[in-house]
């Protein structure tokens, strides 16, 4: 079920959904906010993460995985956030092991937003990735890297309309020059703290998919809810139809789990509640 530049240039082409604005959401200054950073090889997303992370970083290895994920943190308007920098991937379908960690993050890392890093001067291979974030999350921001690049190449990107047609915001930075991060960040905030609500534009399938997708997502929809809040039901029917029997397994492996601690939880308030006169 993978992408094609034939149902991207459709999906594309569809009307624009724009961005909902909602009163600001105060978060507080001590909330530290996880932030997934996700892009193609070669867009420059390393580089934006060296450009808000500073030395603040450390690598390691996911669990039980060879494959090596950064993460540091940077401050803006007196929050911190926890950038993870997921590897390079061109996909999330999890044929990889790297696609499989980018995945897993964005789905179980409870991140308030990911960031898709693009390379301004290839835009149109970097959306098929973009297209699949949107598919998993509404918490979108694009980052419109290398734009000096593509200047330099007489390309000339409209970050306004971009943003009107994919329904998330579009940032144009030069990260190696520190140039939109603050507006990037900005963005982040709006997106994490709920002042901007994205409405993503949807990718459709053929009517014998769609037509088997809105057979699960109800049912999907309150697992999903109990297990990966924040991550679409639809693209988890689409996941299981193409026979994602990884993401199956976590997600069930997951439910157990919650499952097991909501019922120790319970048991141990039970008698606290029953002290303080409290109805179980």
């Amino acid at each position: 079920m993978g992408f094609t530049w034939r149902l991207v240039g459709r999906t594309l082409s569809m009307a624009a959904r724009r961005l909902c604005h909602r009163p600001p959401r105060a978060m507080p200054e001590s909330a530290c906010c996880t932030i997934a950073l996700a892009g193609n090889p070669n867009t420059g997303k390393s580089t934006v993460f060296n450009a808000l992370t500073g030395l603040g970083q450390h690598t390691g290895n996911w669990p039980g995985k060879t494959v090596a994920v950064a993460e540091g943190f940077c401050t803006h308007r007196e929050v911190t956030y926890r950038i993870v920098d997921l590897p390079g991937t061109y996909s999330l379908l999890a044929t990889s092991p790297e696609e499989e960690v980018a995945r897993d993050f964005i789905c179980f890392g409870a991140a308030a937003a990911t960031v898709v890093v693009t390379d301004a001067t290839c835009l149109e291979r970097n959306l098929n990735l973009v297209l699949q974030v949107m598919e998993m999350t509404q918490k979108v921001v694009v980052c419109l890297n290398l734009i000096d690049e593509a200047k330099r190449k007489g390309i000339s990107v409209d970050a306004g309309r971009l943003s009107s047609e994919l329904g998330v915001p579009v940032v144009p930075t030069v990260a190696r020059a520190g140039q939109g991060l603050r507006n990037l960040m900005d963005a982040v905030e709006g997106v994490a703290c709920g002042h901007l609500v994205a409405s993503p534009l949807r990718v459709t399938y053929t009517p014998e998919i769609e037509a088997l997708v809105a057979d699960l997502e109800p049912r999907l929809a309150s697992i999903v809810a109990e297990v990966v809040p924040g991550i679409s039901p639809r693209w988890v029917a689409l996941r299981l139809l193409d026979g994602d029997g990884a993401l199956v397994e976590a997600i069930s492996e997951r439910r157990s789990q919650k499952r097991t601690l909501d019922a120790r939880l319970r048991r141990r308030a039970h008698p606290v509640a029953a002290r303080n006169g409290i109805p179980a």
